[in-house]
């Protein structure tokens, strides 16, 4: 199995800054894409940013200039660095990865997600 764990969420008055960070673990041969994505009460759940093995990365049109998102595929890790935060950020961040796993020889792959870290700006 693969486990997602993120940390770095909090409160932040506008104009601040935080820094998000999803290590995942398990049986990983190698990960896709990574991405963030944010979910608002009472809102679907919205891709924020994503980026590929290979370092491509693509943002929703409303983070872009204030949004970041880079990994450290040696650590499988995927961070977001959220400068300028305003008060329609605020939302549970959700880290989600395509994992390929290798276990007992055979390769499968797989879509996870991880619990979530609620990010609240405000002053």
């Amino acid at each position: 199995q693969v486990q997602l764990v993120e940390s770095g969420g909090g409160l932040v008055q506008p104009g601040g800054s935080l820094r998000l960070s999803c290590a995942a673990s398990g049986s990983i041969f190698r990960i896709g894409v990574m991405g963030w994505y944010h979910q608002a009460p009472g809102k679907q759940r919205e891709l924020v940013a994503a980026i590929t093995s290979g370092g491509s990365s693509n943002y929703a049109d409303s983070v872009k200039g204030r949004f970041t998102i880079s990994r450290d595929n040696a650590k499988n890790t995927v961070y977001l660095q959220m400068n300028s935060l305003k008060p329609e950020d605020t939302a549970v961040y959700y880290c989600n990865a395509d994992v390929y796993l290798l276990r007992s020889g055979t390769y499968s792959r797989g879509d996870y997600w991880g619990q979530g870290t609620q990010v609240t700006v405000s002053s």
